[in-house]
């Protein structure tokens, strides 16, 4: 019996086209296991969270997110670190979906990850994006943290270059693999 394929759906919480955490989602994404896929769903152009745009309807970039995350069998986030947290172009997306129902990260196997310039890269936002997740019944993957510091040293012409960090990825990407296959195990006996 062959293993159903595995699609993820990915938030990169920087918007800038080269930026060190748009470089790591590419090389998380490039040592995932085979059978497992990644599209990500872009967040720069959403209009910033208001209950009077929502009571009118929610944006049509809201409505396609929520649906791909429905359809996807997990999530992943490349946060970056931003005055101890994670972006707030990141924050309003998780506002946005939020309010969707049904709610898209209830019960998702969730990843997360990030590059950032000091030393204990995204850390205090990685754990920041957990809590936000377990109030929003994620289930985010425990381990391994992946937090990738000086960033800035560890990417040559767009190539991730650190031999430890690059096995952390895989072996994040491995581990969110078995959460869904352990979720769609456990749906299957219900």
């Amino acid at each position: 019996m062959s293993e159903s394929a595995i699609k993820l759906v990915a938030f990169c919480g920087s918007l800038r086209k080269a930026s060190l955490n748009r470089l790591a989602l590419n090389a998380f994404s490039e040592r995932l296991p085979a059978g497992v896929s990644l599209s990500t769903i872009e967040i720069g152009d959403w209009p910033l969270y208001d209950a009077d745009i929502q009571a009118k309807g929610f944006p049509p970039a809201v409505e396609a997110a929520q649906k791909a995350m429905i359809a996807a069998d997990g999530i992943v986030f490349a946060t970056p670190e931003y005055n101890y947290s994670i972006s707030g172009v990141l924050k309003n997306a998780i506002d946005w979906l939020s309010r969707t129902t049904p709610q898209p990260f209830a019960g998702k196997p969730i990843a997360m990850f990030g590059a950032a310039g000091g030393p204990l890269g995204t850390a205090r936002a990685q754990y920041h994006l957990r809590q936000m997740m377990v109030f929003l019944d994620g289930r985010p993957v425990n381990k391994p943290e992946v937090m990738i510091g000086v960033a800035h040293t560890k990417f040559v012409d767009g190539k991730f270059n650190d031999e430890v960090g690059a096995k952390l990825l895989a072996d994040l990407g491995a581990s969110l693999a078995l959460a869904v296959r352990q979720a769609k195990a456990a749906a299957s006996v219900k």
